[in-house]
């Protein structure tokens, strides 16, 4: 009897036995997908298919399918069948449900939708909130869908294939996915907004799977956009026309597919797909709109292409505040129609290029990779009291943060780790150990920053070996200390010798830090040092690293200066970087030049100067590490901000002049793929100014004959037709346009990115007369240049090519035409 029930009680389970189906969607007319059609099954599930019409989900015996416009169908399942093909006829009949103004009903609806925007927008409607997010990413397979068996590998030969080897790699990579993901990371975040400071992200706990300190440059990418209400919606870095932006309704078709409940609210499901017309051609996805106040309830955003990928916000109607606020969000990328290698997140996922020998076997094991992020919001805080501390930061990672113990993962994750993910940490932790990928990492960095570490000491990779025509090959050593010396006090210097003067050079300098935060230092220096006359520079910029400046090559009138400066550099003033300074300097041109104000002259001088610089961005998100503050989001335009202001008499000065110096610079990228960029520069010196410290508007053309004889390497911003030391000015402005194309393929190896560039300077010289021993032009008519630039065309090689027009053009023809090569080193 016992055993006659267990049969029965086997036989009930059998017949409730749950099936993984999938299957593809099709219409009838033309054969073609139907995407995001509705899937649900006999247990109450609801799925949608994707943009190629495809689904997977779980049945006991049937699941239907509808599509709007089209009649429906019940499908049996059958046991042991996984792939179903359906195909869906034309209905007449519309939902009953919607009853809006005549036309395109979706489009009705998306203009309720975007009118409603300002009551269904939280940053909108909400005068703060905060909430906390936990935050899972992994890079991963799943162990079924790879079979895991040796291939035999052939070579073909004349006379027949001969057997080469066995292939083990899928079955290798199986025995690994069964085990533990490929990475994986953790985050804890605590939102905060209110309308006067607006949002802040506070890093509550960070993880990754190998490291002792995160990679701060990830934790900084933006993978999904925050808010699916801006006009631009940004997944992995690339940005998107939004499908309720401001011009919505020009970029794409909407289509309403089905009523469905969202926490007990009957929704819209509506399709959207870009318009042919538009170049966002890869967006589309599922808007699901609260039928009652047109919120957005939940969002299927899908691209398709170079990669495979599928964002989803979730959303919970919060009755309190009537509003659908952010539950969590999931992002999954897979390989898509690509033939070339992807690589995301450095190498962390990484997917095979398509192999046509391989095509007609199964796929290999690392097709299956994908990385999956999941987040869910949890403690939930509305229009209460909200301060946010450093507000001009947008993220903020703290000590703390990096070294938090399991109980306190514990208390945020949803579910208890499994022994895959487990094990993921365990195996990376020793293989990073191992293999020693961590100082790998931060090698690698100080490298791209221009330095070696050796011990206690970072070497200035910049300082090894130049070349200009005043110096010769100039050969010297630098660098400055590392945190192994001291987190609060460094020093720096350096020491170089040209083979063509014959001369020494050398800088010593020491500072302390006074404040963490704001990475505020207060240091002194002493320079012997020679400087290219009338060059203009910003204290508060970056020393670029090149392994080949070209410029200095063909310079030869350069002053030397021996100064003693004290200085404090800070970010203490929101979204700017300042150095504040005090000088002392003894100018001694190596040229013939004597300058002769009032009937004084100077072959050198004295000179004691205070200066200001102050770099501006106001529209960039910065993140704040235990390292220092990252620029992680660069937005534009930048400004940058120079005054400097020398007084006779103090310290032994000879002259009384100011300058003040101004820089914006913007940029816009468009959907296409292609930029736009500006550059407005501008100086102006009142007083008693020598030449040395002028203007030159930066000139980058030989004074030699043929175009061939002055091909040299293309600067960033220089005007390459203009000669040097042609043109001297007291006040200039320079405006610089450029338009770059959409990058395209001629072959593998060959790949083109023109940019359109045109150029103009003004400027004005104030007592020329006072400048004894050179020759030069003012720029007064205004000096034009256009050309095309074509970047990395091979190896990081490409050519540019530039006319000069305009009052200052040459009589003869071919010298007003500037030949260059350009350089481009990517790194990443």
């Amino acid at each position: 009897m016992k055993i006659l029930t267990l049969l029965l009680l086997f036989a009930s389970l059998a017949c409730q036995a749950q099936f993984t189906v999938t299957g593809t969607v099709r219409e009838s007319e033309n054969n073609s997908p139907l995407p995001f059609a509705t899937i649900i099954t006999d247990r109450g599930q609801t799925t949608v298919t994707d943009i190629d019409g495809k689904f997977t989900t779980d049945a006991t015996s049937w699941f239907s399918v509808s599509y709007t416009g089209y009649k429906a169908e019940k499908i049996a399942v059958i046991p042991g069948h996984k792939g179903y093909s359906i195909t869906l006829t034309q209905h007449a009949e519309q939902l009953k449900e919607l009853v809006l103004e005549r036309g395109n009903p979706a489009d009705a609806l998306m203009r309720k939708v975007l009118y409603s925007k300002p009551q269904n927008n939280p940053q909108q409607k909400l005068e703060s909130f905060t909430y906390k997010t936990y935050n899972r990413l992994l890079v991963t397979a799943n162990p079924d869908s790879i079979s895991g068996k040796l291939d035999s590998v052939y070579v073909y030969e004349k006379a027949g294939r001969r057997f080469a080897k066995i292939d083990s790699s899928d079955f290798k990579f199986k025995k690994i996915i069964e085990k533990q993901h490929l990475y994986q990371t953790e985050k804890v975040s605590e939102f905060r907004f209110n309308k006067e400071q607006g949002l802040k992200e506070n890093v509550l706990a960070t993880r990754m799977a190998g490291f002792k300190r995160p990679l701060y440059e990830i934790i900084g990418l933006t993978l999904q956009s925050y808010s699916v209400y801006d006009d631009n919606i940004e997944l992995l870095e690339t940005k998107y026309a939004g499908p309720v932006g401001y011009d919505a309704l020009n970029d794409y078709n909407y289509k309403i597919l089905d009523t469905v409940n969202i926490d007990g609210r009957k929704a819209y499901m509506v399709y959207f797909k870009p318009k042919r017309d538009r170049k966002n051609k890869k967006l589309q996805g599922v808007l699901y709109i609260d039928s009652s106040n047109y919120g957005i309830a939940k969002v299927v955003f899908r691209i398709k292409n170079v990669l495979d990928i599928t964002s989803t916000h979730l959303f919970r109607y919060e009755k309190s505040v009537d509003v659908w606020f952010p539950d969590g969000k999931t992002l999954k990328v897979v390989k898509g129609n690509n033939k070339q290698d992807i690589k995301i997140l450095g190498e962390t996922i990484k997917f095979d290029a398509a192999d046509k020998e391989r095509s007609k076997r199964d796929a290999v094991a690392s097709d299956y990779v994908y990385l999956l992020s999941e987040s869910y919001n949890f403690e939930k805080e509305f229009n209460t009291p909200t301060p946010i501390r450093h507000s001009a930061v947008a993220i903020e990672i703290t000590e703390e943060a990096i070294n938090r113990p399991e109980s306190y993962w514990n208390r945020y994750r949803r579910d208890t780790l499994d022994s895959r993910s487990m094990k993921t940490y365990v195996a990376l932790d020793s293989l990073v150990a191992k293999e020693n990928w961590e100082y790998k990492i931060f090698l690698g960095k100080k490298i791209i920053n221009g330095y070696v570490p050796v011990g206690m000491f970072d070497f200035d990779l910049r300082d090894i070996i130049k070349y200009n025509n005043y110096e010769g090959f100039r050969l010297g050593v630098g660098g400055i200390t590392n945190d192994k010396f001291s987190e609060t006090f460094r020093l720096t210097g350096y020491g170089a010798y040209g083979t063509k003067d014959g001369a020494f050079k050398y800088s010593l300098g020491s500072a302390v830090r006074v404040g963490k935060f704001s990475g505020s230092w207060v240091g002194v220096s002493y320079t012997d040092d020679v400087r290219e006359i009338a060059s203009t520079s910003f204290a508060t910029d970056k020393r670029v690293f090149k392994i080949y400046d070209p410029r200095p090559i063909n310079i030869s009138t350069f002053y030397n200066h021996q100064t003693y400066q004290a200085y404090i550099e800070t970010k203490i003033i929101p979204k700017t970087e300042s150095h504040w300074q005090v000088t002392r300097s003894r100018i001694d041109p190596k040229f013939n030049y004597v300058y002769s104000p009032g009937g004084r002259s100077y072959p050198l001088f004295h000179l004691t100067t205070a200066s200001v610089a102050i770099q501006w961005n106001p529209f960039s998100d910065f993140m704040q590490t235990p390292n220092g503050r990252v620029e992680v989001d660069k937005r534009f335009p930048k400004f940058a901000f120079q005054y400097t202001q020398s007084v006779a008499g103090i310290l032994e000065s000879d002259l009384t002049f100011g300058k003040l110096d101004f820089r914006a610079e913007m940029e816009k990228k468009y959907l296409n793929g292609q930029k736009t960029s500006a550059l407005i520069q501008t100086g102006v010196a009142v007083g008693d100014s020598p030449l040395t410290h002028l203007y030159s508007t930066s000139p980058n053309n030989l004074d030699k004959d043929g175009v061939l004889g002055r091909i040299t390497l293309a600067g960033k911003n220089s005007f390459e037709t203009m000669y040097f030391n042609e043109f001297f000015s007291s006040q200039y402005v320079i405006v610089q346009l450029k338009h770059g194309m959409s990058r395209f393929t001629i072959s593998n190896a060959i790949k083109l990115s023109p940019m359109l560039v045109t150029r103009f300077a003004w400027g004005n010289m104030e007592e020329p007369q006072e400048h004894e021993g050179i020759a030069f032009n003012t720029l007064e008519k205004g000096y034009y240049e256009s050309g095309i630039e074509l970047n990395e065309i091979f190896k990081g090689f490409g050519i540019s090519a530039f006319y000069r027009y305009g009052p200052y053009h040459l009589p003869q023809f071919d010298r007003n035409i500037s030949l260059k090569v350009s350089f481009v080193l990517n790194l990443f």
